[in-house]
């Protein structure tokens, strides 16, 4: 092995380095070791670093108008993208180890996350949810009479996940547009990414230094959960049902809760899409929808519903997407799993495999020890949970309505389904998707990448952190009888 690569993570202003404790944390991939050193807070540590992120929003970053904010986060993002960079080199290397996944798809990925953040998208980010983006920046006339302005949360806490790589970014970007002071817990599995934006912010913006704080403590740490609970205003979670509920129940009365749990998402393949032509293509995207992240992302498809009565039957699209899961592997080798992942992908095929032998329709595709599997299904049953990590299931439907009738079935669950149909079967089947319970719909290949506009989990990304503020017609109508040029 290497020798172990060292740097620090974390970002905290207003704390020197030396009046913190450190804990190391150890990451093994790819013949590479790396030692990521984070530093520990203490709970008035960290009640002092929010009344300086607080602060710094306030007095550096309330007063900027928005398409200024729009500007820094662009210049940072535009280094962030520059693969001649030597911050953006470092990061690929390193979060590749951290993460596990092939170098070539971390390189993918980050460009794919970043390049939604740039000034074109990040115009429409904020007209998706605003209408009119001067709404953050001063009191708007109302079209029915009166004024609105939007403020965004003193503080606004996040915690994130570490299962994909950049995934801070939706709620950081969106925290620095409704101009928010943000303080956000990283995970364990995935330290990185967070503070590498923060820097970066910062290099291009020094007044913008201290608006952000990266922390970090292992789960458990209940002082700390407490103190971060009672300072942010807003609070997003990324995490499990559980993670979930005990965040809940810290937050105090009147704060809000912002959650992103456990989600299932799907694929749907209509017969029009399964000519002789289209076939392999569209086994090509389902397969890149499963290989990016190894489906560890909430998006990324578990189940594939294909439509009898094409060129190509369902039972051949399962072997196309088989082929193109074996090439996909030679080009992006699957990451290697811990214990706890190769026992459920080992469960996922015997509970198959048990369906198999009892006579059912069911067929395992590929070798025993691939590294990925496709199982195909012939009869309307309900295929048991994904596994992840390169796992899906084939399932064969008379008709998509009878595939989006079985979605609905999980629709408490259910986010993102990539449809591959005509433009008029894409229309007739939306609103039976959508009351289903998912709340995004996309084409095959494009799951694992939404645009930053997106209504992550049916939600607005912005309106949902700021608050309202209305002047009625009636406060400007007693004003002018209180002019001093009145009759």
């Amino acid at each position: 092995m290497k020798p172990a690569l060292k740097t620090v993570a974390g970002y905290i202003p207003g704390i020197s380095a030396s009046a913190l404790a450190w804990e190391t944390l150890t990451f093994e991939a790819h013949g590479q070791r790396l030692e990521v050193a984070l530093p520990r807070l203490t709970p008035s540590q960290l009640k002092a670093a929010a009344t300086t992120v607080s602060a710094a929003a306030r007095d550096h970053l309330a007063s900027l108008p928005v398409l200024e904010v729009v500007d820094i986060i662009d210049r940072a993002i535009a280094r962030m993208l520059d693969a001649s960079d030597p911050g953006r080199q470092e990061i690929e290397r390193m979060l590749s180890v951290v993460s596990g996944f092939d170098p070539e798809m971390v390189r993918l990925g980050i460009n794919a996350s970043l390049k939604a953040f740039r000034r074109p998208q990040l115009l429409r980010f904020l007209v998706e949810d605003f209408g009119d983006p001067g709404l953050l920046d001063d009191f708007r006339p109302r079209a029915k009479g009166g004024w609105t302005r939007a403020y965004g949360p003193a503080l606004l806490g996040h915690v994130w996940a570490g299962n994909v790589p950049g995934l801070p970014l939706w709620s950081m970007v969106s925290g620095l547009l409704v101009k928010a002071g943000n303080v956000g817990k990283v995970s364990s599995d995935e330290p990185l990414f967070a503070s590498w934006f923060a820097r970066t912010l910062a290099e291009v913006e020094p007044r913008l230094a201290s608006v952000f704080a990266i922390v970090w403590w292992p789960g458990g740490e209940t002082a700390l959960e407490q103190t971060l609970c009672r300072h942010a205003d807003v609070l997003t979670v990324y995490g499990g049902d559980a993670a979930l509920a005990a965040w809940q129940r810290q937050l105090p009365v009147g704060k809000r809760l912002l959650s992103h749990g456990h989600k299932f998402s799907a694929g749907l393949i209509s017969a029009t899409a399964l000519d002789t032509r289209q076939s392999q293509l569209m086994a090509r995207q389902a397969a890149l929808d499963i290989v990016r992240w190894d489906q560890q992302g909430c998006y990324s498809p578990q189940i594939f519903y294909v439509e009898r009565g094409a060129q190509v039957s369902p039972h051949e699209f399962a072997w196309q997407l088989a082929g193109e899961m074996a090439a996909l592997q030679h080009a992006f080798p699957r990451r290697a799993l811990s214990l706890e992942e190769s026992a459920a992908a080992a469960n996922w095929r015997q509970t198959l495999g048990l369906h198999q032998l009892r006579g059912e329709n069911i067929e395992l595709l590929g070798p025993v020890d691939a590294p990925w599997c496709v199982a195909y299904i012939d009869e309307p049953q309900t295929p048991p949970p994904g596994a992840s990590n390169r796992t899906a299931c084939v399932v064969a439907v008379d008709t998509l309505d009878d595939a989006a009738l079985r979605l609905g079935s999980q629709s408490a669950f259910l986010q993102t389904v990539g449809l591959a149909a005509s433009p008029e079967e894409l229309f007739r089947l939306a609103p039976l998707i959508a009351q289903a319970g998912a709340t995004r719909i996309c084409a095959l290949g494009a799951m694992t990448m939404p645009a930053a506009a997106w209504h992550h989990d049916g939600r607005f990304s912005m309106l949902d952190l700021v608050r309202m503020v209305d002047i009625e017609a009636s406060a400007e109508q007693a004003a002018e009888a209180l002019a001093l040029y009145r009759d």
